[in-house]
């Protein structure tokens, strides 16, 4: 009897221990999410050292999102739109994949001028140095983000992130493709003071801090707005309102807008988005239409100062006008607004988002795999699903095209898998099949094949009185 009683201890000390081990292993998952961490867990010699803390953080931004949308509807506030959330999630899979093609060049390039140039050696396991690092990463970012709403090809790399009518935490995974091959390049003057393992670690914890910042829940955080970027903040800068223009361009830390002349707080009901709004969820449209914009712009203004001032000058800079544009061209914009938001019946809903549900198991699949894939499995992989991200945007724009290419995406489906089946160790089916059977995908893609080929869609995709839903 004895015996046993000890052996139930030792196991309910073993789960004591499991569960406080758990516990705090989320809480510290959390606390990134707010940048509460500590400086000597977070210090790290080795890149190799350093932990991927975003894709570690999924999990929590999830629940974030399930949370944001159960609270809005408690308080009965307006609903996160489907249209707007697949278009955010659309964008963030898109940027992704552009992770697959620029691997590890930014940090080697970053540990060159590191190792060749810099100018102080600060030690890599200092609090010193992970507080320096911490303020200049931010301060960085705060001049990054600035130009890059104003100067004009900075701006064509972030204006899909603002191109969104809505403000929720999903907003933040709507990024450019563009952004890692020209953003990333304004932090390398921190590589002539800050070693590459801090710089890394503080990177991803200004990105991680900037989701909860969307969300029009919270209202206030009291004191702590003179010092930190906040809810309140972010919804001005992402403000279309004349007032929001330029406005509030911190990461974690507000005070370098307030020391910069570039702080505005929250007095009015915000309008987000853009002036002049896309008015579509074409995945493509929204991420290169303002560089065909400016290819226009370059090609119409004569000589060449002209023509270079489309890129390096302001958004609203044309001939004739100051170097920023003239402040009095920006439409007054007030609340409320209309929204881009084509109706769809029920039934369509439900098909893009089943859709997407799949499209989501491909996206995953191919990050979590595509170190291993042979080139003709990742390409093929990739335009699938680059092709799929094409026909959601369609079919929430209800287009006239979205039949045809949906017709076209089913039939590649079966071409690729086949492939991959016959010639290969992988198949479409399986990878898109992570967490339903893969009977199910194919079904799916087949029936999909024979509806659209039958269905007559004039109801469906043509506009009705029910489209420009505010």
């Amino acid at each position: 009897m004895g015996r046993t009683r000890a052996v139930i201890e030792s196991n309910n000390n073993y789960l004591f221990f499991f569960l406080k081990m758990e516990f705090l292993k989320n809480f510290d998952s959390l606390g990134r999410l707010f940048y509460i961490v500590s400086p000597n867990q977070t210090t790290f010699k080795y890149v190799r050292e350093v932990p991927n803390y975003i894709d570690s953080t999924y999990t929590d931004l999830v629940m974030l999102v399930i949370l944001e949308i159960f609270i809005s509807r408690l308080l009965k506030k307006p609903y996160i739109r489907i249209n707007d959330s697949i278009a955010n999630l659309s964008q963030g899979m898109l940027m992704e994949f552009t992770r697959i093609f620029v691997p590890g060049g930014r940090v080697a390039l970053y540990m060159y001028i590191h190792l060749k140039f810099r100018l102080v050696d600060l030690p890599w396991n200092s609090p010193v140095t992970w507080w320096i690092c911490f303020l200049g990463v931010d301060f960085v970012y705060y001049w990054t983000h600035r130009g890059a709403h104003t100067i004009n090809i900075l701006w064509a790399t972030h204006i899909v992130h603002h191109s969104s009518e809505d403000y929720n935490i999903m907003t933040n995974v709507r990024q450019s493709i563009l952004q890692a091959f020209l953003l990333w390049m304004l932090y390398l003057p921190l590589a002539l003071i800050v070693p590459v393992t801090a710089f890394l670690v503080h990177l991803q914890f200004s990105y991680i801090y900037q989701f909860w910042i969307h969300t029009e829940l919270i209202r206030s955080l009291g004191p702590l707005e003179y010092i930190l970027n906040t809810p309140s903040h972010h919804r001005v800068h992402h403000g279309a309102n004349k007032n929001s223009i330029d406005k509030n361009f911190g990461g974690t830390l507000i005070i370098w807008d307030r020391l910069f002349g570039t702080f505005e707080a929250e007095k009015e009901e915000i309008v987000y988005g853009l002036t002049h709004p896309v008015g579509t969820f074409g995945i493509m449209q929204i991420q290169f239409n303002y560089c065909v914009d400016m290819y226009n712009k370059c090609r119409q203004y004569k000589g060449w100062k002209n023509k270079l001032s489309v890129f390096i000058k302001g958004p609203g800079w044309s001939p004739g006008k100051p170097w920023l544009g003239d402040p009095k061209d920006i439409p007054e914009i007030k609340a409320p607004a209309k929204k881009y938001n084509p109706y769809l019946p029920g039934w369509c809903k439900i098909y893009t988002i089943w859709h997407f549900f799949l499209i989501i198991q491909g996206y995953s699949s191919i990050m979590n795999m595509y170190t291993i894939f042979p080139s003709a499995v990742l390409y093929s992989t990739l335009t699938f699903e680059i092709i799929s991200l094409i026909f959601i945007g369609l079919f929430l724009d209800r287009s006239i095209y979205a039949q045809n290419v949906e017709i076209m995406r089913c039939v590649i489906f079966f071409i690729i898998d086949y492939y991959l089946y016959y010639y290969t160790n992988y198949s479409l089916t399986s990878m898109h099949a992570k967490w339903i059977p893969e009977i199910l995908v194919q079904t799916t893609y087949a029936v999909s094949f024979f509806f659209w080929m039958i269905y007559n869609p004039l109801y469906t995709f043509y506009p009705t009185k029910k489209d420009s839903c505010s």
